[in-house]
């Protein structure tokens, strides 16, 4: 009689797939990758969104100035930069996310001698937040 050696694991099937502990690992990694991009990418959006401040503030300022010296007088309202052609919309304020917030000097002095009128002369955002060159986005 021949007897032949058999194996437990002859008849079983291999199964492959990741341990418990390889799965811990991997997270980890992951989290930690994480942890270090998330900051990174908040700082470049309020930098991208007061770069958008900074660009509508000089377009709205730059329309304020060309209203006044065109008609003779300062606009009363952004809505009247818009009404005239200056400005196609009132933008969004990229720190309020509202068209509505944005807070106008007016001055009681006028601009020019033939001014007859006083009215805005100046636009900043409504955000009381702080900019990263540690300004309030207001002042800007």
């Amino acid at each position: 009689m021949h007897l032949r050696h058999i194996s437990v694991r002859q008849g079983l099937k291999q199964e492959s797939g990741f341990t418990l502990i390889e799965l811990v690992v991997v997270m980890a990694i992951i989290a930690i990758l994480a942890s270090l991009a998330v900051p990174v990418f908040t700082a470049q959006i309020k930098k991208a969104r007061e770069a958008v401040l900074q660009e509508d503030l000089h377009v709205m300022r730059n329309a304020i100035d060309a209203y006044t010296m065109d008609k003779g007088k300062a606009p009363q309202s952004l809505d009247d930069l818009v009404q005239a052609g200056y400005l196609r919309t009132i933008p969004v304020d990229p720190m309020t996310h509202s068209s509505d917030t944005w807070v106008t000097d007016t001055s009681d002095t006028y601009e020019s001698v033939d001014e007859s009128e006083p009215g805005i002369d100046d636009v900043h955002s409504g955000s009381q937040d702080v900019g990263t060159n540690g300004k309030m986005y207001s002042t800007w």
